[in-house]
């Protein structure tokens, strides 16, 4: 238990008990690797003015004794910073260049090729007042409607499942990207797989991918965290 009054914002579907993003995953597994608890509250898209304290728009927010730190990179240094006392995140200051770097490519590799899956799924189990926000803002991301975003689904999830192959690679030898326990750097591919579990009926992965395998320690880690976590699969 902390001793510390932390509260994190994070967003949510229609039903409030969804939690999908996969930003807000890497918030809620680095605060169990540090084992902390916070007030855990949800927040739609379109409720910027419940977040404007924090002088941005988006989730994960978090407030720890009144101070507010926002993105979830800086979220994990924060928390490495303010509780040195409890496991790393990192495993040391030598180790944050290679969890940047994971960040780094989840975000702009896998994520992406995820959306190109999801994004319709994602439009339909939000709340309804976010709706036409997120069917506007995705569309104009992608140039596109989001039906036509999805509509090549097997040729997109081909694509995000070669786009896995260096985290194949990194598990060859190891149990976790960080070695033989996870670290930060796990968490920041494993939040982009639990965007689509929570949020989407597909599965990502195939039965006999090495990458099944390190989701479902992660999955199993912290007492099961994220393996109990409500899903559109019910």
């Amino acid at each position: 238990m902390a001793t510390a009054a932390l509260t994190l914002y994070e967003l949510a579907a229609a039903d409030a008990a969804l939690r999908f993003s996969p930003h807000c995953w890497k918030t809620r597994m680095a605060l169990a690797h540090k084992g902390l608890e916070a007030e855990r509250v949800p927040w739609r898209f379109t409720e910027k003015a419940a977040i404007a304290f924090s002088g941005q728009g988006m989730v994960p927010v978090l407030v720890h004794d009144g101070e507010t730190v926002t993105d979830s990179w800086a979220i994990a240094l924060h928390l490495e910073q303010r509780f040195p006392d409890r496991p790393s995140l990192f495993g040391g200051n030598g180790a944050m260049p290679l969890a940047r770097f994971v960040n780094g490519w989840a975000d702009t590799v896998l994520s992406p090729a995820i959306a190109r899956i999801i994004v319709a799924d994602v439009h339909g189990r939000v709340h309804a007042a976010d709706r036409d926000y997120f069917r506007t803002s995705r569309e104009q991301r992608f140039g596109q409607a989001l039906e036509d975003v999805v509509a090549d689904r097997p040729a997109n999830l081909a694509a995000f499942r070669r786009a896995l192959q260096p985290l194949r690679r990194a598990l060859a030898g190891d149990a976790f990207i960080a070695g033989p326990a996870p670290a930060y750097a796990d968490y920041c591919v494993f939040g982009m797989l639990m965007w689509a579990r929570c949020i989407s009926d597909v599965e990502l992965l195939e039965p006999d991918d090495p990458v099944s395998a390190w989701r479902d320690r992660l999955l199993d880690a912290f007492g099961g965290l994220a393996r109990s976590a409500p899903t559109a699969r019910g």
